[in-house]
């Protein structure tokens, strides 16, 4: 297993390809903190039922409430995991705000949602980090891999938010690549195109979607994100860092 005996954070991991990622690392040998907002009743029970197939799988998982884009609860979640496991060795920064956007002309925004995109997407994935850096930097080691999107790169009419969140992405992970490397540890970004996720359902007919111009000629499927994020998180990728990868079957290609 290529995971085994390493701790791994999941922010955003009551459901959807949050789950994907926990139940993946665990299948490697990832021991996993769970971390989501919990607004309603639903959430608790959604990141409580990821613990339980981790377990079913013969893995180890404990879930953490807490927000994100409060330091607070980045701070408290990293003490929880060092409680939990001892250590904290892969950052999923999967937690973002996608499911539930309407498309809207920029200048038809609410400015109120586009704070909440932004403070989601990109403080979320900053306060994430800088609460599991000291874990890292005293281990001199770890791996973290950020959640962007193939819109960073293409455009998306209608979700300027969304798009700009994910180009915030980019440069964060570009940025704090060289601030983390010389403590060894690594940062990349995994950036999905159009997937087949319960996200991406509520936002539109999947099965409606052209995939006449992706050189593979299919829609994307979480085990496809999943299986690039592993090999970010695992020690096959020691020498990359402040790297983005594009999962999209070809769709774009730079």
């Amino acid at each position: 297993m290529r995971l085994k005996d390493r701790v791994a954070v999941v922010t955003g991991g009551a459901r959807g390809l949050g789950r994907a990622f926990a139940l993946r690392l665990a299948q490697e040998g990832a021991r996993i903190m769970v971390m989501n907002i919990v607004l309603r009743d639903k959430d608790r029970e959604d990141m409580q039922e990821t613990v339980r197939l981790i377990e079913a799988l013969g893995g180890e998982a404990r879930s953490f409430a807490g927000d994100v884009t409060s330091e607070a609860d980045t701070k408290a979640m990293a003490e929880a995991a060092v409680a939990a496991f001892g250590r904290i060795d892969i950052l999923i920064n999967n937690a973002a705000i996608y499911d539930g956007l309407v498309r809207k002309p920029f200048d038809e925004i609410d400015l109120g949602e586009w704070d909440r995109v932004m403070g989601v997407n990109v403080k979320g994935a900053f306060l994430a980090v800088r609460a599991v850096f000291p874990v890292m930097k005293a281990q001199q080691s770890g791996k973290i891999v950020n959640l962007c999107s193939e819109t960073a790169f293409t455009g998306s009419h209608g979700f300027v938010h969304y798009v700009s969140s994910k180009g915030g992405i980019l440069a964060l992970t570009r940025a704090l690549a060289i601030e983390l490397g010389p403590h060894n540890i690594c940062i990349n970004a995994v950036a999905p195109g159009f997937t087949d996720t319960e996200a991406s359902r509520s936002l539109a007919d999947v099965t409606r979607y052209d995939t006449s111009k992706t050189p593979l000629k299919r829609l994307g499927t979480p085990e496809d994100i999943t299986g690039a994020a592993l090999f970010l998180a695992s020690a096959e990728s020691d020498f990359i860092t402040g790297q983005t990868l594009v999962v999209d079957g070809g769709r774009y290609m730079h």
